[in-house]
């Protein structure tokens, strides 16, 4: 698909605002062409019969024609520069509903700056092409279309020579177009460099200071800076040359007509001229150039230099914005990876939290040795499982596989018998309560972080949550408690009270399976095991999948599994494997080395 269709597509939903925008515009141009003629006319009749009556009325029947001109050409204006708001508003919700969407393992590839950047200034500059250029190309067409027949009508000759130089025009935009969209990328790119580099600084403000890295983030940032200062010169540098060069040619045109103009009246000349018939007939004549011929051509020729200038601006404006709708659509058909099948499942009964797994394996993309190999185990509804190993062994990637955060085989993993890959993913991850490593919080009050995933509930609700995470006592001692900002990221509260209060947001979510991936990694041991005795004794009896390091916690659990390179090697409650030789007991007599050394 041409852009030119793509940019078609996007004024489809709004073409009847267009089209009224597009023949207001129709409209103001005819005027502009019909207000020389009249000035003509009252010009070569007062050279006969003078009368101040009739330059009285003809002085105010202009001030009234030139005013209506103003009032259509500001709704033409209103008409399809709503179009591109319009299209601009539309725009965004799409890329964002599309970024909700995409997998997790997209952003991995995509940085935050650039997101960002097309989110803003690449939707901007598509507002600038279905709005401005949109407006600018009608008003164009309108004025060429409508003004050439008027001006050949009166001396086809001064018509030639005022128009004369307007082909050197086209040839000069046809030559910068390519330097200038090419600029038009690098501009973008550079923008989008700049806001990566402004984001991850400030997200990692508090590392610099700790490691002193100001001068070496002064020193990128400002590399990054000359870079978008130097492309932002070389695009200006092009737009300054090519647009006077335009605005040069057309004023030579006038000088041409003056000239030539002034010659034809001084001599009296017959030129031709073309009589259009309203039957599409044509007619050559020949007559002599009166005053208020050369008045309405001048006028006339006056009108075509803006149009014909802004002919550099709509190019500019379209370089821009096909680059821009090039960014943006990258984004908007991203066919998403993980994404419900037609026949999706949704699970109208209450899952009761049994979960499979058949012969499951899985290979991170671009990674050549499985991260989870053949894994086949049951837990049954209601059960605490504790999921240990060391680093690397693939607990986290099968945290991630469940709720289908990445994509996965079918016929491998299973929740109450339903293939996770057949089963509707609002429906499969509204039956998961999911506590990653990092605990993300909101930059708004503790209360709102906590019922996240339930937006309507109590603040009674939400107090029972906090009491199960063991964060309930230390909001009461805030001063605003509940109320308390947290925040960007969390970053008013210490590491513990991040991961409890994310834990608090699951816990309310009230699923019937909670998976907790090192969720409790900043907490000390007691509090952990206390959290756990908690969801033990809760009313609910939750199916809990506890990944942890802390083996005195994960001594609670019903059973543990042992993982090591992407593989179950051990299963059994803590008695019994602490009592078998294996990587578990080995894992405990180091746990218990290391708290005898602090």
């Amino acid at each position: 698909m041409s852009r030119f269709q793509k940019l078609l597509n996007y004024l489809n939903p709004y073409k009847w605002q267009t089209a009224q925008g597009i023949f207001a515009l129709f409209v103001v141009n005819a005027l502009s062409v019909y207000l020389p003629l009249l000035i003509r006319d009252g010009i070569d009749r007062l050279k006969t019969s003078f009368t101040s009556d009739y330059l009285t009325q003809l002085a105010i029947f202009i001030v009234g024609l030139t005013s209506l001109m103003w009032i259509v050409r500001m709704i033409s204006r209103i008409l399809i520069f709503g179009v591109g708001r319009q299209v601009q508003a539309k725009m965004k919700q799409d890329i964002f509903e599309q970024i909700l969407r995409l997998e997790p393992g997209y952003f991995v590839t995509m940085t935050v700056g650039d997101l960002i950047n097309r989110f803003t200034s690449d939707v901007e500059n598509i507002m600038r092409l279905v709005g401005f250029a949109v407006l600018s190309t009608a008003n164009i067409v309108f004025a060429y279309a409508l003004t050439l027949p008027a001006m050949l009508s009166i001396n086809v000759k001064l018509t030639v020579f005022s128009l004369a130089v307007y082909p050197l025009m086209l040839i000069t935009v046809q030559l910068f177009s390519s330097q200038l969209r090419d600029q038009q990328v690098v501009v973008q790119e550079s923008i989008s460099d700049l806001s990566e580099l402004i984001q991850e600084d400030m997200s990692g403000i508090a590392a610099i200071k700790i490691y002193a890295q100001e001068e070496n983030e002064r020193r990128a940032f400002r590399k990054k800076n000359q870079e978008l200062f130097t492309a932002n010169l070389k695009l200006a540098e092009s737009r300054n040359t090519i647009f006077p060069i335009i605005q040069g040619l057309a004023s030579i045109s006038l000088l041409v007509l003056l000239w030539q103009g002034g010659l034809e009246i001084a001599n009296q000349n017959i030129s031709p001229a073309i009589n259009f018939s309203w039957t599409g007939g044509l007619e050559i004549i020949s007559k002599k150039t009166t005053v208020g011929d050369f008045l309405s051509l001048i006028i006339f020729a006056q009108n075509l230099i803006f149009p014909t200038a802004l002919l550099g601006f709509t190019i500019t404006a379209y370089q821009r914005g096909e680059v821009s709708i090039d960014r943006v659509e990258a984004i908007l058909f991203n066919r998403p990876k993980i994404a419900d099948t037609p026949t999706a499942i949704h699970l109208d009964r209450a899952v009761r939290g049994q979960i499979v797994a058949r012969n499951f394996s899985y290979t991170h993309p671009g990674a050549d040795t499985p991260a989870l190999k053949q894994l086949n185990f049951t837990i049954s509804p209601g059960e605490t499982i504790a999921i240990v190993g060391p680093i690397g062994a693939g607990k986290s990637t099968l945290a991630n596989a469940i709720p289908r955060l990445v994509e996965i085989p079918a016929q491998s993993l299973f929740i109450d018998d339903y293939d996770v890959t057949s089963v509707s993913l609002a429906d499969l991850r509204g039956a998961i309560a999911y506590v990653p490593q990092e605990s993300f919080l909101f930059s708004t009050s503790i209360e709102n972080n906590i019922r996240y995933g339930e937006p309507v509930a109590s603040r009674n609700k939400v107090e029972a949550a906090a009491k199960l995470g063991q964060i309930h006592w230390e909001i009461e001692n805030f001063p605003a408690q509940y109320d308390t900002i947290v925040g960007e990221r969390g970053i008013t509260l210490s590491g513990g009270q991040r991961q409890r209060t994310a834990l608090a947001r699951a816990l309310l979510m009230n699923a019937p399976i909670l998976i907790l991936d090192d969720a409790l990694s900043s907490v000390d041991n007691q509090t952990a095991t206390a959290i756990l005795q908690n969801l033990a004794h809760a009313g609910q009896k939750r199916t809990v999948i506890f990944i942890t390091h802390q083996l005195s916690a994960a001594a609670t659990a019903d059973r543990i599994m042992v993982m090591d390179k992407g593989e179950i090697v051990q299963t059994g409650t803590h008695q019994e494997l602490i009592a078998q030789q294996g990587l578990y007991q080995w894992l405990c007599n180091q746990n218990q080395l290391e708290e005898l050394l602090h």
